[in-house]
Protein backbone atom coordinates (compact mmCIF):
# COMPACT_ATOMS: atom_id res chain seq x y z
CA UNK A 1 0.00 0.00 0.00
CA UNK A 2 1.25 3.46 -1.11
CA UNK A 3 2.14 5.74 1.41
CA UNK A 4 -0.72 8.52 0.66
CA UNK A 5 -3.18 5.79 -0.55
CA UNK A 6 -6.41 7.33 0.08
CA UNK A 7 -5.40 10.64 0.78
CA UNK A 8 -6.86 14.29 -1.14
CA UNK A 9 -4.21 16.60 -1.79
CA UNK A 10 -4.33 19.80 -2.52
CA UNK A 11 -0.86 21.65 -4.38
CA UNK A 12 -0.15 25.25 -5.62
CA UNK A 13 2.13 26.08 -7.70
CA UNK A 14 1.20 22.31 -9.64
CA UNK A 15 2.02 23.37 -13.23
CA UNK A 16 5.69 23.40 -13.25
CA UNK A 17 9.40 23.42 -11.28
CA UNK A 18 8.52 22.37 -7.62
CA UNK A 19 4.92 22.31 -7.51
CA UNK A 20 5.20 19.14 -10.55
CA UNK A 21 7.86 17.56 -8.46
CA UNK A 22 5.29 17.14 -5.23
CA UNK A 23 2.54 16.63 -7.68
CA UNK A 24 4.85 13.47 -8.90
CA UNK A 25 5.86 12.37 -5.66
CA UNK A 26 2.13 12.27 -4.13
CA UNK A 27 0.36 10.89 -7.75
CA UNK A 28 3.33 7.89 -7.49
CA UNK A 29 2.28 7.45 -3.57
CA UNK A 30 -1.38 7.26 -4.41
CA UNK A 31 -2.50 10.35 -3.51
CA UNK A 32 -5.51 11.92 -5.35
CA UNK A 33 -4.81 15.43 -6.91
CA UNK A 34 -6.33 19.19 -6.38
CA UNK A 35 -3.70 20.60 -8.75
CA UNK A 36 -3.79 24.65 -8.52
CA UNK A 37 -2.00 26.92 -10.88
CA UNK A 38 -2.51 30.09 -12.36
CA UNK A 39 -0.71 28.77 -15.55
CA UNK A 40 -3.53 26.84 -17.89
CA UNK A 41 -0.36 24.44 -18.32
CA UNK A 42 -1.21 22.57 -15.20
CA UNK A 43 -3.88 20.66 -17.33
CA UNK A 44 -0.71 19.36 -19.23
CA UNK A 45 1.24 18.49 -16.37
CA UNK A 46 -2.09 16.70 -14.69
CA UNK A 47 -2.68 14.63 -17.93
CA UNK A 48 1.29 13.31 -17.95
CA UNK A 49 0.59 12.32 -14.32
CA UNK A 50 -2.43 10.74 -15.11
CA UNK A 51 -0.60 8.60 -17.96
CA UNK A 52 1.56 7.94 -15.78
CA UNK A 53 0.13 6.99 -12.73
CA UNK A 54 -3.20 6.56 -13.40
CA UNK A 55 -3.92 8.98 -10.48
CA UNK A 56 -7.39 10.70 -10.24
CA UNK A 57 -6.62 14.31 -10.52
CA UNK A 58 -8.24 17.87 -10.99
CA UNK A 59 -7.03 21.00 -11.99
CA UNK A 60 -8.01 24.85 -11.07
CA UNK A 61 -6.90 27.49 -12.53
CA UNK A 62 -6.46 30.16 -10.01
CA UNK A 63 -4.44 33.26 -7.96
CA UNK A 64 -3.12 31.96 -4.59
CA UNK A 65 -3.10 35.78 -3.92
CA UNK A 66 -7.54 35.55 -4.35
CA UNK A 67 -8.56 34.41 -1.30
CA UNK A 68 -12.07 33.58 -3.12
CA UNK A 69 -10.50 31.81 -6.01
CA UNK A 70 -8.79 30.18 -3.30
CA UNK A 71 -12.03 29.05 -1.45
CA UNK A 72 -13.20 27.98 -4.59
CA UNK A 73 -10.62 25.90 -5.67
CA UNK A 74 -10.69 23.84 -2.56
CA UNK A 75 -14.48 23.59 -2.63
CA UNK A 76 -14.09 22.73 -5.88
CA UNK A 77 -11.56 19.57 -4.88
CA UNK A 78 -14.11 18.67 -1.76
CA UNK A 79 -16.84 18.17 -4.22
CA UNK A 80 -15.39 15.98 -6.18
CA UNK A 81 -13.16 13.80 -3.45
CA UNK A 82 -14.90 14.41 -0.51
CA UNK A 83 -12.79 15.38 1.60
CA UNK A 84 -8.71 17.66 1.67
CA UNK A 85 -6.53 15.66 4.04
CA UNK A 86 -3.30 17.24 2.37
CA UNK A 87 -2.31 21.17 1.57
CA UNK A 88 0.97 21.60 0.04
CA UNK A 89 1.42 25.52 0.06
CA UNK A 90 4.00 25.71 -2.56
CA UNK A 91 3.34 28.55 -5.52
CA UNK A 92 5.74 31.40 -5.06
CA UNK A 93 7.69 33.99 -6.93
CA UNK A 94 11.11 35.71 -6.73
CA UNK A 95 12.07 38.55 -8.45
CA UNK A 96 15.70 40.02 -8.16
CA UNK A 97 16.87 43.77 -7.74
CA UNK A 98 18.68 46.15 -5.59
CA UNK A 99 17.04 47.56 -2.65
CA UNK A 100 17.37 50.76 -3.62
CA UNK A 101 15.87 49.98 -6.78
CA UNK A 102 12.91 47.77 -5.74
CA UNK A 103 9.58 49.55 -6.06
CA UNK A 104 6.51 48.52 -3.66
CA UNK A 105 5.12 47.01 -6.75
CA UNK A 106 7.19 44.44 -6.85
CA UNK A 107 7.56 44.28 -2.97
CA UNK A 108 3.52 43.57 -3.12
CA UNK A 109 3.77 40.92 -5.39
CA UNK A 110 5.98 39.12 -3.34
CA UNK A 111 3.54 39.39 -0.39
CA UNK A 112 0.58 38.64 -2.23
CA UNK A 113 1.86 35.85 -3.65
CA UNK A 114 4.44 34.48 -0.95
CA UNK A 115 2.64 35.23 2.13
CA UNK A 116 -0.96 35.90 1.32
CA UNK A 117 -1.04 33.07 -1.02
CA UNK A 118 -0.27 30.91 1.93
CA UNK A 119 -2.67 32.32 4.65
CA UNK A 120 -5.23 31.96 2.00
CA UNK A 121 -4.36 28.55 0.95
CA UNK A 122 -4.49 27.86 4.40
CA UNK A 123 -7.91 29.37 5.14
CA UNK A 124 -9.09 27.35 2.09
CA UNK A 125 -8.72 24.48 3.80
CA UNK A 126 -8.79 24.30 7.34
CA UNK A 127 -12.60 24.37 8.07
CA UNK A 128 -12.61 20.77 5.84
CA UNK A 129 -9.46 19.47 7.55
CA UNK A 130 -11.29 20.53 11.23
CA UNK A 131 -14.88 19.08 10.03
CA UNK A 132 -13.14 15.46 9.19
CA UNK A 133 -11.09 15.55 12.25
CA UNK A 134 -7.68 16.25 10.82
CA UNK A 135 -4.91 16.83 7.99
CA UNK A 136 -1.74 17.93 7.14
CA UNK A 137 0.01 21.33 5.78
CA UNK A 138 3.14 21.98 4.47
CA UNK A 139 4.25 25.18 3.55
CA UNK A 140 7.12 25.65 0.65
CA UNK A 141 9.53 28.32 3.05
CA UNK A 142 13.59 28.76 1.81
CA UNK A 143 16.81 28.76 3.84
CA UNK A 144 16.69 32.50 2.34
CA UNK A 145 15.78 35.00 4.80
CA UNK A 146 15.44 32.82 7.91
CA UNK A 147 18.80 31.71 7.92
CA UNK A 148 20.57 32.96 5.38
CA UNK A 149 20.45 35.81 2.40
CA UNK A 150 21.70 36.86 -0.94
CA UNK A 151 21.91 40.62 -2.43
CA UNK A 152 18.97 41.35 -4.06
CA UNK A 153 16.69 39.06 -2.80
CA UNK A 154 14.89 41.61 -0.22
CA UNK A 155 11.37 40.74 -0.67
CA UNK A 156 12.28 37.29 -1.58
CA UNK A 157 13.72 36.76 2.25
CA UNK A 158 11.18 38.55 3.94
CA UNK A 159 8.45 36.92 2.58
CA UNK A 160 9.97 33.55 3.03
CA UNK A 161 11.27 34.05 6.74
CA UNK A 162 7.15 35.48 7.35
CA UNK A 163 6.46 31.71 6.57
CA UNK A 164 9.23 30.28 8.98
CA UNK A 165 6.74 32.29 11.30
CA UNK A 166 3.15 31.56 10.42
CA UNK A 167 4.03 27.55 10.15
CA UNK A 168 5.25 27.46 13.89
CA UNK A 169 2.25 29.57 15.07
CA UNK A 170 -0.67 27.35 13.34
CA UNK A 171 1.67 24.36 14.29
CA UNK A 172 1.21 25.58 17.89
CA UNK A 173 -2.37 26.48 17.38
CA UNK A 174 -3.85 23.24 15.38
CA UNK A 175 -1.88 20.71 16.78
CA UNK A 176 -4.64 19.66 19.59
CA UNK A 177 -7.18 19.31 17.25
CA UNK A 178 -5.16 17.28 14.93
CA UNK A 179 -3.99 19.33 12.17
CA UNK A 180 -0.22 19.02 11.61
CA UNK A 181 1.50 21.63 9.84
CA UNK A 182 4.80 22.26 8.90
CA UNK A 183 7.30 23.88 6.59
CA UNK A 184 10.22 23.22 4.22
CA UNK A 185 13.86 24.89 4.46
CA UNK A 186 15.25 24.12 1.47
CA UNK A 187 17.87 25.48 -0.94
CA UNK A 188 18.18 26.00 -4.20
CA UNK A 189 16.09 23.28 -6.87
CA UNK A 190 16.67 23.60 -10.56
CA UNK A 191 13.42 25.00 -11.09
CA UNK A 192 11.78 27.54 -14.12
CA UNK A 193 12.09 30.58 -11.15
CA UNK A 194 15.75 29.30 -10.20
CA UNK A 195 16.51 29.86 -13.57
CA UNK A 196 14.88 33.20 -14.49
CA UNK A 197 17.28 34.03 -11.55
CA UNK A 198 19.71 33.33 -12.83
CA UNK A 199 18.87 34.90 -16.11
CA UNK A 200 18.42 38.20 -14.09
CA UNK A 201 21.48 38.01 -12.58
CA UNK A 202 23.59 36.54 -15.27
CA UNK A 203 22.00 37.41 -18.64
CA UNK A 204 25.13 36.67 -20.67
CA UNK A 205 25.45 33.60 -19.28
CA UNK A 206 22.54 32.19 -17.13
CA UNK A 207 24.47 28.52 -16.23
CA UNK A 208 27.59 30.16 -15.08
CA UNK A 209 24.92 31.77 -12.06
CA UNK A 210 23.66 28.81 -11.86
CA UNK A 211 27.07 26.96 -11.54
CA UNK A 212 28.15 29.36 -8.71
CA UNK A 213 25.34 28.81 -6.96
CA UNK A 214 26.17 25.06 -7.12
CA UNK A 215 29.93 25.49 -5.43
CA UNK A 216 28.17 26.73 -2.42
CA UNK A 217 26.05 23.29 -2.44
CA UNK A 218 28.78 19.82 -0.93
CA UNK A 219 27.03 17.96 -3.40
CA UNK A 220 28.02 20.65 -6.35
CA UNK A 221 24.50 20.43 -7.59
CA UNK A 222 21.09 22.00 -7.13
CA UNK A 223 18.51 19.63 -5.93
CA UNK A 224 16.12 18.00 -8.17
CA UNK A 225 11.86 18.90 -8.15
CA UNK A 226 11.44 14.91 -7.51
CA UNK A 227 13.18 15.20 -4.81
CA UNK A 228 11.79 17.99 -2.92
CA UNK A 229 8.75 16.27 -3.83
CA UNK A 230 9.45 13.16 -1.59
CA UNK A 231 10.10 15.07 1.04
CA UNK A 232 6.53 16.55 0.92
CA UNK A 233 5.25 13.53 0.38
CA UNK A 234 6.59 12.16 3.63
CA UNK A 235 5.49 15.53 5.52
CA UNK A 236 2.10 14.99 4.10
CA UNK A 237 1.39 11.37 5.15
CA UNK A 238 0.81 9.46 7.95
CA UNK A 239 4.56 7.86 8.96
CA UNK A 240 5.52 11.58 9.88
CA UNK A 241 3.21 12.12 12.63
Amino acid sequence: MAKLDGKVALITGAAAGLGEGISTAYAKYGAKLIMVDLSPEVEKTAEKLRKEYNAEIITVVANVADREQMDAAAAKGVEKFGEINVACCNAGVCRLAPFEEMDDKTRDFHIDVNIKGVWNTCKAVIPYMLKQGGGNIVIASSVTGDIVADAGEAAYAMTKAALVGLTKCLAVEYASRNIRVNCSQLGYARTPMVEKMAVESNPENPEAAIADIAVGVPMKRLAKPIEVGELFAFLGSDESS
